[in-house]
């Protein structure tokens, strides 16, 4: 029996170490795959498995989120805000996640103000995903209150808001588009839009509510601008354009309002405006600024130009007479008149200015010729974009020898204003070199541009000189002539001594000529005149109710006084009397040793 016994202890050991090996071998292989396995994870995963994890990970806490930073915050000269943002979520539902439809479909409808009955459909149909709009910080409070988990999105976003809307629309321009897909359009938004835009970029999040990026660096908010503008002049010009247009039944019209000395624009507006808080409702050929994207035929206010070239070169001087017949014929037979149609015999120069005279102005760009006369209109910047820092500008046109359709009657026609076309801040551009002692300044809308603690003053330009100092103050003196003495008395402002000059522009009808019916009716000028402060330009586009009211004297001077009296205020321009006096108090000052 013993022997029996150890014979089978025998055979048992035999077979465990036969079998050793293979055990041995087993766990070896099954150690192996699971330390393979571990290593694994330090490789990089795939995109799927990658996701899942993510997914996993922010349901506890926290999610990858595209964040957007803020754009930056558009000011005017005074630091008052004109272009702002607001926080928005852009939120959606997915309705396979949705445990009760019927409740959420409720709840959601009372938050959003919708019809339960349209909410419940969406929460019953086969959508992955349904977008529901976006809404306000407080809506979504009310909604994460719910606490329906993933079934509701949301995407943190900023929405430009305008808080003086519609103060200066067509300037600021306005922004399209949400979170990573706004853009910046015309006006300040659109020339500055790289800027102004903040940093868009995936980031985690904390879940918890309001959380933001854990990486504070991927706030970058876009760099804010100071503008020229000043908010009171701007709401002070929006007010006296408006009620020019309606009073007159005007098609349209456009008020500019700068500094001659440095280009500065104080205030530009046209009407009518639109809304940029609402932009997507409005006329779009209401979101162009026509300040600087519409031309038209500037009238007499051009004789200016050609009077100060004629005598910057020489050609004339300030004694120059001609005999005035009332009418004249130029190269082509066209028949030059003047706006009276009457003979006014021997005229100075100052009185082709003072009577408004067409054949005057012919015949002073004639005596000029035509090379000397288009190359002045160079200099003057004509036909040229001002490259003011706005989007849209136009640069006009000018047709010289050479061209086309440029005729001879175009030398003579183009001296007061007719068959050329600028825009109306081309046009203020001009008139501005006749009051910064023939230097033209380029005009400029941002003063200031502000990244963090770096600020940067944009430059103040001179464009170009087109006529010396000594012939900019003989025309200053005649426009002031012409506000005094002439038919541009309306614009006059007691105390105060303005320089200025009327245009009353045909309308030109393609394939017809010129309208009879409408007329383009503007004024420039510049005060106080011996040291001008501010320039202004008025145009009022076709006035329908004239009431013997024909003439741009009659309808655009009495907007430009209305205006200067209350800017004479606004930028605390003191009267003649006043300012003479203290300059001369500061001269005795000086002097006393």
């Amino acid at each position: 029996m013993a022997t029996q016994a150890q014979s089978a202890v025998s055979i048992q050991q035999e077979m465990v170490r036969r079998r050793a090996p293979f055990v041995m071998l087993g766990v070896m292989i099954l150690s192996s795959t699971l330390l393979l396995r571990v290593i694994s994870f330090q490789f990089p995963q795939d995109a799927r498995v990658s996701r899942e994890f993510a997914t996993q990970r922010d349901a506890n806490a926290g999610r990858i989120e595209t964040f957007e930073s803020a754009r930056g915050i558009i000011y005017d000269r005074n630091g008052y805000i004109l272009a702002d943002n607001r926080r928005r979520f852009r939120i959606g539902v997915s309705p396979n996640l949705v445990a009760d439809p019927e409740q959420t479909a409720n709840d959601l409808a009372a938050i959003l103000g919708r019809d339960p009955v349209e909410i419940f459909n969406i929460l019953r149909s086969d959508a992955l995903y349904v977008p529901l709009g976006t809404i306000d910080p407080d809506v979504w409070q009310q909604i994460d209150a719910l606490d329906l988990g993933r079934a509701i999105q949301e995407e943190r976003l900023f929405e430009r808001f305008y808080p003086q809307a519609p103060l200066a629309s067509q300037v600021i321009g306005f922004v399209y588009g949400q979170g990573e897909d706004s853009l910046g359009s015309n006006g300040v938004e659109g020339e500055y839009q790289n800027r102004l835009a903040g940093v868009i970029a995936d980031q985690e999040v904390s879940n918890l509510p309001f959380g933001v990026p854990e990486d504070g660096s991927i706030l970058q908010v876009g760099d804010d601008l100071v503008l020229t503008i000043d908010r009171d002049i701007q709401f002070l010009i929006e007010q006296e354009l408006q009620r020019a247009v309606v009073e007159t039944g005007a098609e349209g019209g456009t008020i500019i309002v700068m500094d001659p000395r440095t280009g500065d624009v104080l205030g530009m507006t046209s009407y009518p405006t639109y809304d940029n808080n609402n932009f997507a409702d409005a006329d779009p050929d209401l979101l162009n600024n026509p300040a600087v994207s519409d031309t038209y035929e500037p009238g007499s206010v051009f004789k200016v130009l050609t009077v100060a070239a004629a005598l910057d070169l020489g050609v004339i001087t300030a004694d120059w007479v001609y005999n005035d017949t009332a009418v004249l014929t130029v190269p082509g037979g066209v028949e030059i008149e003047n706006w009276d149609r009457r003979a006014h015999g021997l005229v100075d120069t100052q009185g082709v200015l003072v009577q408004s005279l067409n054949v005057g102005a012919a015949t002073i760009s004639n005596l000029m010729g035509r090379d000397n006369f288009y190359l002045m209109l160079s200099r003057f910047n004509i036909g040229t974009i001002t490259n003011i820092d706005i989007q849209g500008e136009e640069q006009g046109q000018v047709r010289i020898p050479g061209d086309e359709f440029w005729s001879e009657s175009d030398l003579a026609t183009n001296a007061f204003g007719q068959g050329i076309a600028v825009t109306p801040l081309q046009m203020l551009t001009a008139i501005n070199a006749i009051a910064n002692e023939g230097v033209i300044m380029q005009p400029r809308i941002v003063h200031q541009i502000i990244d963090g603690d770096d600020i940067e003053t944009t430059r103040i330009v001179a464009l170009s000189r087109p006529i010396s100092a000594i012939t900019a103050q003989l025309v200053t003196d005649m426009m002031v002539a012409t506000v005094r003495d002439g038919f541009d008395e309306a614009a006059q402002l007691p105390g105060y001594s303005v320089a200025g000059k009327t245009g009353t522009a045909e309308i030109p009808d393609p394939g017809i000529g010129y309208r009879d019916d409408a007329w383009i009716m503007s004024f420039a000028g510049f005060l106080p005149a011996d040291n001008p402060q501010v320039s202004i330009l008025i145009i009022i586009d076709s006035p329908a109710n004239l009431e013997n009211q024909r003439w741009a004297s009659q309808v655009a001077a009495p907007v430009f006084r209305r205006l200067a009296e209350r800017l004479v205020i606004l930028m605390e321009i003191p009267n003649d009397e006043i300012r003479l006096a203290l300059e001369e108090q500061g001269g005795m000052v000086a002097d006393t040793p």
